[in-house]
């Protein structure tokens, strides 16, 4: 098969899928389509598909070859764009650990050394611009993040009063010891309290926190 240019006088050429045939011992040609309402784009991949070029590509006995996953880190990466988080943490490459450490906690929540096997599959030098990196540099950017948590927590809080103009009525920070106490409260429930209060719910319900 192929496909043919029929010149017309008054109007554009005709492109027509045509193939070729022999009857008795003469070459023939019959049109089986009319593409000339096909766009040019559509028309020249078809022209490639007969000439062949594609037929690796349709080869099942080659392994498809996946890239690094780009879309899961890259989301998290913008929301985290929002409240300022990779702002506040800096540029450096134990910053860029750090939030990465953020990313992989909302989606991976996982230790250090699992972390960094998610990584494998993650796009982390297309997204956050990290290297190949191992538990020890993970732990690194967790010394660094200690040492400058006041600084990083003032600048979450800037960024939070720039936003909305005034400071939150209420802040939580690591609520997994925490509990709050309270009555009417339609989306707490009653559960295991590690701080070994008792009648007080846990927050949100099936963890193990409570609050």
């Amino acid at each position: 098969m192929y496909v043919a240019i029929v010149p017309n006088r008054s109007s554009p050429p005709a492109l027509l899928l045509r193939e070729s045939f022999r009857q008795n011992g003469k070459v023939k040609n019959r049109t089986l389509a009319n593409l000339s309402h096909w766009p040019a784009a559509r028309i020249e991949a078809l022209r490639r598909l007969l000439r062949g070029e594609f037929d690796q590509a349709a080869d099942l006995s080659v392994a498809p070859q996946l890239g690094p996953v780009f879309r899961l880190l890259f989301v998290l990466h913008r929301i985290a764009e929002g409240p300022g988080i990779g702002r506040a943490l800096g540029h450096s490459r134990l910053a860029k650990l750090g939030l990465f450490l953020v990313l992989a906690r909302v989606a991976h929540q996982g230790s250090r050394l699992s972390a960094v096997r998610w990584a494998e599959d993650q796009a982390v030098a297309e997204v956050p611009g990290l290297g190949k990196f191992d538990e020890d540099d993970l732990y690194a950017a967790l010394d660094d993040l200690a040492a400058r948590q006041a600084r990083v927590e003032k600048a979450l809080f800037r960024r939070y009063l720039t936003r909305r103009g005034q400071p939150p009525r209420l802040f939580l920070y690591d609520v997994t010891s925490s509990y709050l106490e309270g009555e009417k409260n339609e989306l707490g429930a009653y559960g295991y309290n590690r701080d070994g209060k008792r009648g007080s719910v846990r927050w949100p319900p099936g963890s193990s926190g409570t609050s």
